[in-house]
Formats: structure tokens, sequence, C-alpha cells
């Protein structure tokens, strides 16, 4: 069980966080939404102990600043919105071997989930030599060789295809992960995922415990002023 209860969090003296407080119990998942600057990253980022906090977020129980950072990342992985390449020549394969294996059969897995991602024609191309949709899918099978209990996502389908867009949206609904929290913009993803709802404004955490609480007409109205609606089971922003 995640549980979280942040007072404030500031960087440079500037409030980012505040009263944020939630509990994400065993095998549920999340999305996360909120406007740019709302502090979804940040959040993300403080949960998986990046952002240093003092009794703010507990695992099971245990502060996470109690817990060792080899038995943290099995508990929670973060998947950042952008691949970060620091070594230029590196492959996609030796860059998935980077990930934590966990289990037998490691290489089976590996092309497994390149196969899965399309990325198999890529497996000897260096990392940055990828297109940017190719990256990002890239960072989708790292979480998948990964396994952590919980793995977060920023901004998982961004730079992607509508083809790739449904791939991912399918790996997200499958049980290849054993909990998932999901940062984005895409209300249409967050409303197909039908996962419980955290809506941060101005710092400030909202949680809807059902999708269809937080895409009630009547909400969308409050939260969005007319700029989006649901229009025959889809989620449309008003141009």
């Amino acid at each position: 069980m995640l549980k979280v209860n942040l007072p404030r969090y500031t960087i440079d003296g500037k409030t980012i966080l505040e009263t944020l407080s939630f509990t994400l119990h065993e095998a549920q998942n999340l999305t996360v939404l909120g406007s740019n600057g709302a502090g979804k990253s940040t959040l993300a980022k403080i949960l998986c102990g990046l952002y240093k906090t003092r009794k703010s977020v507990q695992f099971d129980g245990a502060y996470i600043e109690t817990i060792p950072p080899r038995e943290r990342s099995v508990l929670i992985n973060y998947i950042p919105p952008k691949l970060q390449i620091y070594e230029q020549y590196i492959t996609v394969e030796a860059f998935l071997g980077l990930s934590r294996f966990r289990g037998t059969g490691r290489e089976k897995y590996l092309h497994e989930v390149l196969d899965l991602l399309g990325l198999s024609p890529f497996s000897k191309s260096y990392c940055a030599q990828l297109s940017s949709g190719e990256q990002q899918l890239l960072l989708i099978a790292s979480a998948l060789m990964h396994g952590a209990k919980i793995t977060i996502f920023d901004e998982p389908t961004a730079n992607l295809d509508p083809n790739k867009i449904k791939t991912v949206y399918e790996i997200l609904q499958s049980e290849r992960l054993a909990q998932k929290i999901v940062i984005t913009h895409d209300l249409q993803l967050a409303y197909r995922l039908g996962y419980p709802i955290l809506y941060i404004k101005a710092g400030r955490g909202t949680l809807y415990e059902t999708a269809e609480a937080f895409f009630d007409a009547q909400n969308l109205e409050t939260l969005f002023h007319g700029s989006v609606k649901k229009v025959c089971d889809a989620i449309v922003v008003q141009l």
C-alpha cells in the first residue's frame, strides 16, 4: 500500500505542492491529471525518493526515506517523459540490459518485449538514433523489463502515433505490470483507462474514486469551463 500525506513541498522557496493526501491500495492503479506546472512530475519524483521529504510517503508502513535504494527500486520505478542518454553509442539491447532483470528466461523476455513494442528491428541500433516516438516506446520497454511493484509513467503516449498509443494503452490495461500510476495530459487516455483520478490544481490534489466521477459533465464544466466535453463516449477538446 502506498500512502501519501504531503503538507507542503517547496523548491527554492517556491511552493510546488501542498495539502496533498491519498492512499493507493494493493493492486490499485491511478491516473494523475492537471495543468502544466501543477506539480505532477514533482509528485512522481517525491514518490520515487528522487526528491527528498520527511515522513510524507509510506510503502506498506515504511517511510520512503528509511527504505534502502536497492529495495526501493523493487518497489517503485519512475519512467520520465523523455529518454535521456548519457552514452551516445549505447544500443537498444544494451540500454534494456541495464534494467533490473528478474526471474528466468531473461534473454527470451527481452526479445518478447522488443517484439511487443515493435522495436526488434532497432535492437542493435544506438538509442540516440531512434526517433522521439521510438525512444518513447523504449522507455515503456524498460518499465516492462524492470517490473517494479509500482511503475510511474510520466506522459507515456507523448510523441506516439495512434497505433502506438493503442499499443501502450493495451499494455497499461494488461497485467504485465503490477500497479501503474499514469501522469498524462491525454484526457481520452485517462477516460479509457478508467483508473481513479488524482487532479492537481495549484499544488492541491483532489482524488476522484472513479473516472466516471471525474468525467461527469458538471465536473468537466467546473474544471475546464466549457473547453472539454464528453461526446459519444469520447472526451473532446472544444476548439
